[in-house]
């Protein structure tokens, strides 16, 4: 009796152990379903930094007057917007970013309401590091309401020179649907991008 006594609970500890071994793939099967699902747009609460440059990367100069322009398109954020052609994308859906060295543009999508001068300084004031220079300034982009607000920010120092870069950045506020683009176009002061940034801001369209 006790024999069989010994042979039942084994049996029952090796049913356990297998039981156990089954549902752990179930489990792990679960959380790698969730985390490929897309992410959430986020609110409001969540606008992006300031823009930064990089104290080892010299700026390129002005963008010529013969600048190329293309047009990029994202389908799942419904927005396209014109940048110089051959500035390195990073990123991609609701937030992309353009960069030829320190000159710098992000648009960053989020779910929000339209924006207002009070909502854009509740953005401004959460903007560590970045110098407000203007009020938030309201304007039209392609017939729509919007807002821009100017800033600086200064990156951090040259490890050999101790120097650091300024960027100067035009912010801008659009929204359409439901859906708010903001849109940061950076450049090293002392740089003239000028019509080549208000040539990209305006080609800005909601589709």
């Amino acid at each position: 009796m006790p024999a069989r006594v010994a042979v039942l609970v084994a049996a029952l500890l090796v049913a356990g152990c297998g039981s156990s071994k089954s549902s752990a793939p179930r489990a792990g099967g679960h959380t790698t379903t969730a985390s490929a699902t897309a992410p959430a747009r986020t609110t409001r609460g969540s606008a992006p930094s300031a823009l930064q440059a990089e104290a080892t990367s010299a700026a390129t100069g002005d963008i010529p007057d013969n600048q190329v322009f293309i047009r990029f398109h994202d389908a799942a954020s419904a927005y396209s917007m014109k940048y110089p052609e051959g500035w390195a994308q990073q990123g991609t859906g609701a937030r992309v970013t353009f960069r030829d060295k320190n000159n710098i543009v992000r648009v960053v999508v989020t779910a929000g309401a339209q924006p207002t001068a009070a909502s854009v300084r509740a953005d401004l004031g959460r903007l560590a590091g970045a110098h407000v220079r203007s009020r938030p300034r309201p304007l039209t982009v392609n017939g729509a309401r919007a807002f821009k607000v100017v800033y600086t920010t200064a990156s951090a120092p040259n490890a050999v020179t101790g120097k650091r870069v300024t960027l100067m950045v035009d912010r801008y506020y659009l929204s359409h649907a439901g859906e708010e683009a903001i849109v940061d176009l950076g450049t090293p002061i002392g740089v003239d991008n000028v019509d080549a940034y208000r040539l990209m801001i305006e080609s800005f369209r909601w589709r």
